[in-house]
């Protein structure tokens, strides 16, 4: 096989485009824009379906982050469907434990907030019921799919974290589904159906999660009826920065989206028109300055209901500049990152109005806790996971709190009018992914199948224990490794088309109005669009 045999020509649509990491997600996006739905509908009807169809990555009981721009408006908002933390969640719970588990139960700490933000969307802004954009994601719950190959590695390697409940699902028999073969999730189709009749309050009021509550509290779980009545969502306006000559958006705190953008704001101290991309400076300044940025975020990223988050100096240009005056262009930084999921999905929409939706959901870490709650066929998330047990950290663990979010869609506004949606799954690998992408289609003039296909890399991001390490594709010119590792970066050398450099998709709007799509050839996604 041919090393560029995965790259994909680049989808253009004249009117809609809709990207997501499985191509029936797309297709069911594109169902809805083609039965009279916008842009919401769209990116509603793709979110529940990835919850059926990359169960591995997504689900109904996790969270999601929603950047959406109405046409009607005019503006960009952002909507956090982020969970918190119990009422009777606190660090005493976990006494005598040196951190919160990883999996199990006892890690399924933060009520799921996704299904409250298709809620959000479709109310504020959608032409369609519930009901109607939940057609594609119960007949596949239902009447089964062809099972992804991803969801085939994912289970044969992480398998062993499934409860009993979850594992009778997902290795029915106790053998790993074949790929291509049909998957069928009758409980969660079941459940589905009671979300569809029902509306967002039967799964936060009702019968839902009254389910989920019991079977929490049946397994030595924590979360409660309370909790779940008491969540709701929230929309706010996002953070931004500037950006020769866009106006870059991220969803605010407790997402870590403002990492994103003080890479940006450090790069802009550097001429990217007198650097080859591809170079060992292209690279080196893209990692060095998103170490910079890791660095702040770290210190400071929380609920910041709990603690003011100081973004007024973290995206001030003045900062930005002093930190890029700190940047060596022939050493690297000697900054660790720690351990964080990587398990996510990203897909966002345009549609013939210009309206359009950039958002991403997860479990947090591959299955999430690997607990299905009862018979619903959800699958909870272990976000609360990333808590820490230690009293002094910025993000300690108490009761009703949100936690530090990898999760940032991104939108860049020329004008006051979408012309780049962007994002990835990856954990620590989000700005670094989203740096590259924007770098590449702005500076570059790359489509967004050719930013996506192009050789990426990930800094950080090991399970365990922190790590120095710079993973780069093999694709990366031999003489660009080797200057990287002369310069003191950590170099690995990973697959072609790695997966530990996650699934990234993006839509560009040209001068034309045209929507150009791109999806990640390391998944099983497509980009549609007519």
């Amino acid at each position: 096989m041919e090393e560029d045999s995965l790259e994909k020509k680049p989808v253009i649509g004249t009117k809609t485009m809709v990207v997501s990491p499985h191509y029936l997600a797309s297709a069911a996006g594109a169902r809805m824009l083609q039965k009279g739905g916008n842009a919401f509908d769209a990116a509603v009807a793709v979110s529940a379906t990835l919850a059926v169809v990359y169960p591995h990555m997504t689900g109904l009981g996790g969270d999601s982050f929603w950047l959406s721009y109405s046409a009607a408006e005019g503006k960009v908002r952002a909507y956090n469907g982020s969970g918190r933390s119990g009422y009777a969640v606190r660090r005493s719970c976990y006494a005598g434990e040196e951190a919160i588990p990883r999996r199990g139960v006892r890690s399924a700490i933060t009520v799921p907030g996704m299904v409250d933000s298709w809620d959000a969307m479709l109310r504020q802004y959608g032409r369609l019921s519930l009901a109607e954009v939940l057609e594609p994601a119960i007949g596949y719950a239902e009447g089964g799919f062809p099972l992804s190959p991803d969801q085939h590695i994912h289970t044969r390697l992480f398998g062993h974290a499934l409860s009993p409940e979850a594992a009778a699902i997902y290795m029915p028999g106790g053998v790993v589904p074949v790929s291509g073969g049909k998957f069928v999730q009758q409980q969660l189709a079941a459940t589905l159906c009671t979300l569809a009749a029902g509306g967002r309050d039967v799964f936060y009021k009702g019968e839902i999660g009254a389910r989920i509550c019991d079977y929490m509290q049946a397994s030595g779980g924590y979360l409660t009826r309370e909790d779940f009545a008491d969540h709701q969502g929230s929309w706010s306006d996002p953070i931004h920065t500037d950006y020769h000559g866009l106006a870059v958006y991220q969803a605010p705190p407790n997402s870590q989206g403002f990492a994103g953008l003080m890479s940006l704001n450090i790069l802009e101290s550097f001429d990217f028109g007198q650097i080859e991309h591809g170079s060992y400076e292209y690279y080196h300044l893209l990692v060095e300055a998103l170490k910079l940025s890791f660095r702040d975020r770290d210190q400071v990223l929380t609920d910041p209901d709990f603690s003011r988050i100081p973004l007024e100096r973290l995206l001030d240009k003045g900062y930005a500049r002093q930190l890029a005056s700190t940047l060596s262009l022939d050493r690297a930084a000697g900054l660790v990152s720690e351990p964080m999921g990587r398990d996510t999905a990203y897909a966002a929409v345009v549609d013939e109005e210009g309206n359009s939706v950039s958002f991403i959901q997860s479990l947090y870490f591959e299955f999430g806790s690997g607990a299905v709650a009862g018979d619903t066929g959800i699958l909870l998330q272990n976000r609360g996971s990333f808590f820490s047990l230690d009293p002094g950290h910025i993000n300690t663990l108490e009761p009703h709190k949100r936690t530090f979010h990898t999760l940032m869609p991104a939108m860049a506004c020329r004008d006051g009018r979408p012309v780049y949606l962007y994002g990835t799954q990856g954990g620590e690998g989000q700005p670094q992914t989203q740096t590259l992408l924007l770098t590449r289609m702005l500076h570059y003039g790359m489509n967004p199948q050719a930013a996506v296909d192009q050789p990426r890399f990930v800094w950080g991001r090991t399970w365990g224990e922190p790590t120095q390490e710079l993973k780069l594709e093999s694709r990366v010119d031999a003489d660009v490794l080797a200057g990287l590792a002369a310069a003191g970066h950590l170099v690995r050398q990973v697959d072609s088309y790695d997966g530990i450099v996650g699934h990234a998709h993006a839509i560009a709007v040209d001068d034309n109005g045209y929507r150009s799509g791109g999806t990640d050839p390391r998944c099983d996604g497509a980009a549609i669009g007519w």
